[in-house]
């Protein structure tokens, strides 16, 4: 297995590590629910240094990506990002990605971490004919994820920089110890929260200096374990489980980020998807005590299936099973679902996520 620039840290914070995209990644410290809480309530340090980071430069490189991706490049300004997808021949999705613009022909992908070699070919077997570049920076670059409604007064105390004018999916490229580090107004938590990418040689120093000044404010490190439940109570898709190569953006319900409008790989078949496919994503949540699970079923008052749970856990926010699946068949917010677990029907119902507390 890989390791990231801070596998030292992470063992030194007693962290329980597994196997995730071929990184050894911690998935838990204190606890997911302790994890959890602290990043709803106070703000909380991942390591996604496994994610991909390419970059796509050139006069072409505009082109390039309204062709291979769903959304509309051509609206991205300059120290913006913006959520994406590359979409296949056949209209499944080939991985979601955020794109950030560095400059008036320079883009940096930000890739899932299990799918760097998938992307890379799929980038280079469709280049062919622009007049641009591919550069892979995923081995140099580290990633950390401060989350929580504290990450604003702690990175700023760093970072001496107004961060409050720092709008949603925007960027500023800042200097520290002397090197670059780019800071994004993003994340994957649903609480306030940035990114900070930089080389891998300055980000245990990051990493170390966000600990020590971010403990007046009850840091802790987080895990990929309370990642999954945060990503989850916001109904964030995460690819392998809820959107995969043959999930089309309409069925995923993210055609708010596929521009029909244009030209792209996929988009007769995504076209042909919104006609005639009766599969979509549903969000849920458990009436009767249980956690749903990835593969259960999922069955309608007459008791027949009608789909399957791709992503399930436990709200420790709402302390209640929440989950994502997909059915075919027509629903509306508050119909009654039930979940096959063990052999037992469970009841949820269908609902929009996120939820409120209680």
């Amino acid at each position: 297995m890989k390791k990231t620039a801070l596998y030292n840290q992470h063992i030194l914070l007693n962290a329980k590590m597994v196997d995730f995209g071929g990184y050894n990644m911690p998935i838990q410290y204190s606890g997911i629910s302790v994890e959890h809480n602290t990043v709803r309530n106070d703000v909380g340090i991942f390591d996604v240094s496994h994610m991909g980071e390419f970059i796509v430069q050139g006069k072409q490189s505009l082109n390039f990506l309204e062709y291979v991706c769903s959304n509309n490049i051509n609206k991205i300004e300059i120290e913006r990002a913006q959520y994406n997808c590359f979409v296949n021949p056949d209209g499944g999705i080939v991985d979601d990605l955020i794109i950030y613009k560095i400059d008036i022909d320079k883009f940096m992908l930000v890739v899932n971490a299990a799918n760097i070699r998938k992307d890379w070919k799929w980038l280079n077997t469709n280049l062919k004919g622009f007049n641009c570049t591919l550069t892979d920076i995923s081995n140099n670059t580290g990633l950390i994820s401060v989350q929580g409604p504290k990450s604003l007064i702690l990175i700023s105390e760093i970072f001496d920089y107004k961060f409050e004018n720092l709008k949603k999916f925007s960027f500023k490229n800042l200097t520290y110890n002397n090197e670059n580090i780019l800071v994004s107004n993003t994340g994957y938590t649903g609480s306030i929260g940035y990114e900070l990418y930089a080389h891998n040689k300055i980000i245990p120093n990051v990493w170390e200096e966000l600990l020590i000044k971010g403990e007046k404010y009850n840091i802790k490190p987080i895990g990929l374990g309370a990642r999954d439940t945060l990503r989850m109570e916001m109904g964030y898709c995460l690819y392998g489980n809820d959107i995969d190569d043959k999930t089309t953006p309409f069925e995923a319900n993210l055609m708010w980020i596929t521009h029909l409008e244009k030209k792209f790989i996929g988009k007769e078949k995504v076209l042909n998807s919104i006609k005639n496919s009766s599969r979509t994503m549903i969000n849920f949540r458990m009436l009767d005590r249980a956690i749903p699970r990835n593969g259960y079923e999922i069955k309608n008052e007459k008791r027949e299936r009608i789909g399957y749970v791709t992503s399930g856990t436990f709200s420790p926010s709402n302390k209640v099973g929440i989950g994502i699946g997909y059915i075919n068949d027509s629903y509306k917010i508050g119909t009654k679902i039930f979940i096959s677990i063990r052999d037992k029907l469970i009841k949820a119902e269908i609902i929009k996520l996120p939820i409120t507390n209680g």
